[in-house]
């Protein structure tokens, strides 16, 4: 029996329906991504599916005892209480009495001798105790700490960005057996991207999401649904097949638009004709037409791609950027941000900048671009520099103009490399509609509100371009689109970006920030810095070791030669034998930690005792499964090395 059965749904919210007679079944195990353009009401379907919107038409049926959590785009209002609370409410009676358990042992570590406390943390610890509260904890203390959250926050002082991280750390928590998450991955960096990823392929069997990250989509989901137009298209395919699809099926639309529209045309030719003709015409062809203009009448026609052109300005010299040995630290900071960095900009680079939220990459585009001055160090600017700047918290808009005066500041034309456009069609290209030209800024969707800004950015002539943060909430034409551009695109760009694949497909060079002030520069996208990034020591000797007996080979090769090991494959392979004898008990040691932390960890007076030592405890066992599965691959690697130096031999 299906999770969720939605039956023959219809739905319109004042506009065209955004739900048109839709069937859909959620299945165990299935990792469904729902996709569509900005406004299709991905987002509304996924709120009827959690029972928060009702239908026009047909039902929405769950399995008795069904447990749905959900993250919405939007952060609910009327959310209030420390972050640990907010998340551990989510898990229901269990997570209430540990946030209740949580709140009175903070105040009593504090020094708090209010009267009833001992009484408030009995009563939760035995709530605790009748259910699986300490194993609920533990769940509790893994998504706030990966997610980085500070536990002790008022939920109602975090920003917008952080206040979303609370919310999917609850839904997480929840552990439920259905996950519904809209765009999870919006405002999380790149290793908090990665461990969701891990995380929902090891504890969340099903999962319905919507998600315009690309590699998180392809990681993922399993199938995919498409809302189009009112209408799903079950895919059950990946992310890429998917892609191949569609652009068939689109072209077989066309096609056949062209050749319905084409009779239509004929048709009004043939009913148009003279008093004879209509004396002596066919009422089955008149019918056929009625039907023609019936069916043209109730087509929607597919939502047009935005139109992006960059104004660009007169070139700009050779050299963009120079900074040589800067360091910035924060006022209220003891160690520096950015670290004796020393970098040069070239024209035409297009330079990506990759590291965890809070690291400094702001702070370092601010910087470069002088908008803050170094402690200590230079930084110096070309000649002819025309700067463009998206920035992450659109604070380029001003929230209580109309979409067309942010464009246009009350004019009626916008010039674009010369030619002069009327704002309205300016604003058509990206995709928005006449009739909201005029609405305030801040009415819109995130993802109408980057496009605004996108809008507003490239009217004016720049030979920069400088991003902050430009794909949250953008569909994926839109992404492509901007990625196409940005490609060819001969002026500098400058890009702060969690999206892997945006990353990928743009950036010619990439800043990643190490922690402690350092940034290093590599070459290429993400994935060749993933390939280029600093190695262990232990993996660096063993690709230096596997290296060198191939080029003795070269050297002492020839047919008929019987082959030998070198001393170093020697060596090597008598360390290789003394690393597998001992493989053996450093597991099984690291087993024996494992289970004596867990064993500790189950006394419910250990968070009593020592709150902080519950947390450390709580992140050494996240470590010791990394460090096991790290010694297991040791293991694999070690055998086939083994096995590889052992045929040489023989």
């Amino acid at each position: 029996m299906a999770l969720i059965s939605i039956q023959n749904a219809t739905l319109s919210l004042g506009g065209p329906l955004l739900l048109d007679d839709v069937t859909l079944q959620i299945e165990e195990g299935q990792r469904v991504c729902i996709l569509g353009r900005n406004g299709a009401g991905k987002s509304t379907f996924l709120r009827v599916m959690h029972g928060d919107v009702p239908l026009d038409k047909g039902t929405v049926a769950r399995q008795q005892g069904l447990r749905v959590s959900m993250l919405p785009q939007e952060v609910p209002q009327g959310i209030s209480g420390q972050v640990y609370a907010v998340i551990a409410e989510g898990m229901g009676a269990t997570g209430r009495a540990l946030a209740e358990y949580h709140e009175v042992s903070v105040l009593l570590e504090s020094g708090d001798t209010s009267p009833g406390l001992d009484t408030r943390l009995q009563k939760a610890q035995q709530a605790l105790d009748a259910g699986d509260g300490w194993t609920a904890h533990q769940t509790v203390q893994s998504v706030i700490n990966h997610l980085k959250l500070n536990a002790e926050v008022e939920f109602s002082r975090l920003s917008g960005g952080m206040k979303r991280r609370v919310m999917l750390a609850r839904a997480l928590a929840a552990e439920p057996d259905v996950l519904l998450l809209d765009e999870p991955t919006n405002h999380l960096d790149v290793d908090s991207i990665d461990w969701l990823e891990e995380f929902l392929l090891r504890r969340m069997r099903t999962l319905v999401l919507i998600t315009h990250d690309r590699m998180f989509l392809r990681k993922v989901a399993n199938r995919i649904v498409e809302l189009d137009r009112g209408h799903l298209a079950d895919w059950s395919c990946d992310y890429d097949t998917f892609l191949e699809r569609k652009d068939g099926q689109l072209h077989a639309e066309q096609q056949e638009w062209a050749r319905l529209d084409q009779k239509l045309a004929e048709e009004e030719v043939w009913i148009r004709k003279g008093i004879k003709a209509r004396r002596t015409r066919n009422m089955g062809r008149v019918r056929e037409l009625y039907a023609l203009r019936e069916e043209r009448a109730r087509r929607r026609d597919r939502l047009g791609s935005v139109s992006m052109q960059v104004q660009e300005a007169e070139r700009s010299g050779k050299l963009v950027v120079e900074a040589r040995n800067i360091t910035y630290t924060y006022p209220d900071a003891e160690t520096p941000v950015i670290h004796d960095v020393s970098l040069v900009i070239s024209r035409g680079d297009k330079v990506g900048f990759l590291g965890p939220n809070g690291v400094g990459k702001t702070t370092m585009l601010k910087l470069l671009l002088g908008r803050l001055e170094p402690q200590s160090g230079t930084v110096r600017h070309g000649t002819r520099l025309e700067i463009a700047y998206f920035d992450q918290l659109r604070g380029e808009l001003d929230e209580s103009k109309s979409v067309r005066d942010n464009v246009a500041n009350g004019n009626d034309t916008v010039e674009i490399n010369g030619t002069r456009k009327h704002v309205v069609g300016y604003l058509k290209e990206f995709l928005f509609d006449p009739q909201r030209i005029h609405m305030p800024v801040s009415c819109l969707s995130g993802g109408e509100r980057n496009r605004l800004l996108l809008a507003r950015l490239f009217t004016r002539p720049a030979n920069v371009l400088v991003f902050d943060e430009p794909t949250n909430d953008l569909d994926m034409e839109t992404l492509d689109l901007l990625e196409e551009l940005l490609g060819a695109y001969t002026g500098t760009v400058l890009v702060v970006s969690h999206d892997r694949a945006f990353l990928n497909n743009v950036v010619t060079s990439t800043l990643a920030f190490e922690g402690d002030g350092r940034v290093c520069e590599y070459v290429g996208g993400y994935d060749d810095w993933l390939r280029q990034r600093p190695a262990p020591a232990s993996a660096v000797s063993r690709a230096e070791s596997a290296a060198k007996p191939s080029v003795k080979a070269e050297d002492d090769g020839g047919a008929g030669k019987q082959k030998k090991l070198t001393f170093n494959e020697q060596r090597e392979l008598k360390t290789l034998k003394e690393d597998l004898e001992a493989l053996p008990a450093r597991l099984a040691a690291l087993e024996e930690e494992q289970r004596s932390l867990e064993a500790a960890m189950a006394d419910p007076a250990f968070y009593t005792r020592d709150p902080q030592g519950f947390a450390d405890s709580t992140r050494r066992l996240e470590e010791l499964e990394s460090e096991q599965l790290a010694l297991l691959e040791r293991w694999e690697q070690a055998e086939q090395r083994l096995e590889e130096l052992e045929q040489f031999r023989a």
